[in-house]
């Protein structure tokens, strides 16, 4: 299928290739899904934890199985949305303003990675702590001041937002 759409496209405007982050260049990158996605794991995992020690009912099981499930997605949501801001967002003018981008993004690879594995929820919380860090990289990028607030819902944990208006 894709192969016939590039062909038509080729006969009708005489374009060989197309490229763009997301199917449609839209421009919108924001840190945000990365930090709610960061949250979310560290959520899963006190959710994890709560079912410790207790014996478990077929319900609990099936809980349990769920709250794995979630957890391993959204690390790797984590893991996607960083990908994106920093391979298709990222250029050289905004590695110059940041310096250590690259390295803050391979850590936040191996953290994820690192929550995918475990359920401590320190390895959560040093995620979160590197996606704010990324946060705050990115606004710089954008000219916008970011501030630290708790977060309104569990797990309660301070969250980079940008100052806007």
């Amino acid at each position: 299928m894709i192969h016939q759409i590039t062909k038509a496209i080729d006969s009708v405007f005489g374009i060989k290739t197309v490229s763009a982050h997301c199917d449609v260049p839209c421009g919108i990158y924001d840190p945000s899904t990365m930090q709610v996605a960061a949250l979310s794991v560290i959520r899963f995992i006190d959710q994890i934890n709560e079912l410790d020690g207790k014996e478990l009912t077929l319900a609990d099981h099936a809980k349990l199985a769920r709250l794995v499930a979630e957890k391993e997605t959204h690390a790797a949501k984590v893991k996607e949305e960083v990908r994106i801001v920093w391979g298709d967002y990222f250029k050289a003018a905004q590695f110059e303003a940041c310096p250590g981008t690259n390295e803050l993004v391979h850590s936040i690879m191996l953290a994820g990675s690192k929550c995918k594995q475990t359920i401590d929820r320190a390895a959560g919380e040093e995620l979160l702590k590197l996606v704010n860090e990324f946060a705050v990289s990115f606004w710089k990028t954008k000219g916008v001041e970011t501030f630290t607030a708790t977060c309104p819902y569990p797990p309660a944990l301070d969250v980079v937002y940008p100052k806007l208006g």
